[in-house]
């Protein structure tokens, strides 16, 4: 399968730039993030792809859109994939808001607030990537999904750390 992190928002800009949370929820992408997305779709043109997973989170809702354009295949929005709850950045957006603004995604299975109170464990997330990558693992599909997800989602799942934007072919099977 390949994994994608989602394009630079604003709040990876911020944060990047002084380590301090700039306290903004759900971040859209920057022009730099948008340009990212775009670059990931190019590169994933030529991939053969039957489903998209994408984390409810704004950024990764926006990164997924150019892959989309490319590939018309079933897009999956999957509540396991977010963020690690951390920062202001992963409160999410309620599920009608995203549906306004993402039409053409089924939000209707998440709960009315999907996102997390407080803080995450890392064992709870790696406990959330070990079920997905089960999930995955088991499915006939795994090597032509993509997965839009986060920097500590895809490192709990894979043990390495992507850039915004970054691109990674994944076995979770093995």
């Amino acid at each position: 399968m390949y994994l994608l992190r989602h394009g630079q928002s604003y709040f990876n800009l911020h944060f990047n730039k002084t380590r301090i949370d700039p306290g903004i929820e759900d971040p859209e992408l920057t022009p730099l993030g948008f340009e990212q997305a775009a670059a990931a779709a190019k590169r994933l043109a030529a991939a053969q792809l039957t489903h998209i997973i994408i984390s409810p989170y704004t950024r990764a809702l926006q990164t997924a859109q150019p892959v989309l354009g490319l590939h018309r295949v079933p897009a999956t929005i999957m509540l396991v994939v977010r963020e690690q709850a951390a920062f202001a950045c992963d409160v999410g957006s309620p599920r009608e808001l995203l549906a306004s603004r993402f039409p053409h995604h089924d939000f209707g299975h998440l709960p009315l607030k999907w996102w997390n109170d407080g803080a995450e464990t890392s064992e709870e997330t790696s406990e959330r990537a070990n079920d997905f990558r089960a999930l995955m693992a088991s499915r006939v599909d795994h090597e032509t999904t993509l997965l839009v997800s986060h920097w500590a989602f895809i490192r709990a799942l894979t043990g390495v750390s992507l850039a915004n934007g970054e691109i990674l072919e994944y076995d979770p099977s093995g």
